[in-house]
């Protein structure tokens, strides 16, 4: 299989630092990374992330700002939402299958994210957040930050 072409799961933190956070330290490789996975279209992230950045975002932007953010998204990032990007969409998790992940010492907002990737990705996804080390105990597929994912692209 091609390297390049693994599915590769994103989490919120890593749009956030694209849309939010120019002078962070890890700005240039988080836009690397994020320009990586356009150029090679297999790039995806779940409705709760895209929930989740439209939230954190709120503080800064109208409702008509939220509402483009939460349309254009995948467009402008060239990744999937999983299962949905229908605003419409439904979410519906039994508490049971979010409580087993907690048991494992994960926040509600990660038991959340690790549940979708449980449910959607195949076992030959990568998860990639700047929080990578969270969910390697909690996701049986990999688990790697940006910067680990494009090294391992060059391997």
């Amino acid at each position: 299989m091609d390297k390049k072409k693994i599915p590769v799961f994103i989490d919120t933190n890593v749009f956030v630092i694209d849309l939010r956070y120019k002078d962070d330290v890890n700005f240039r490789i988080n836009r690397n990374f994020l320009d990586f996975v356009s150029e090679h279209g297999k790039g995806s992230t779940s409705i709760l992330n895209l929930l989740e950045l439209c939230g954190i975002l709120s503080f800064n932007l109208n409702q008509q700002q939220i509402s483009e953010l939460f349309h254009y998204f995948p467009s402008k990032y060239r990744v999937g939402i999983i299962p949905s990007d229908n605003i419409e969409s439904l979410i519906e998790i039994p508490a049971k299958d979010i409580m087993d992940i907690i048991y494992k010492k994960a926040s509600f907002g990660d038991a959340l994210i690790a549940h979708s990737i449980k449910e959607h990705l195949k076992e030959n996804a990568v998860f990639v957040s700047w929080d990578a080390v969270h969910f390697k105990h909690l996701l049986s597929v990999k688990t790697m930050t940006p910067k680990e994912f494009l090294l391992s692209m060059q391997r």
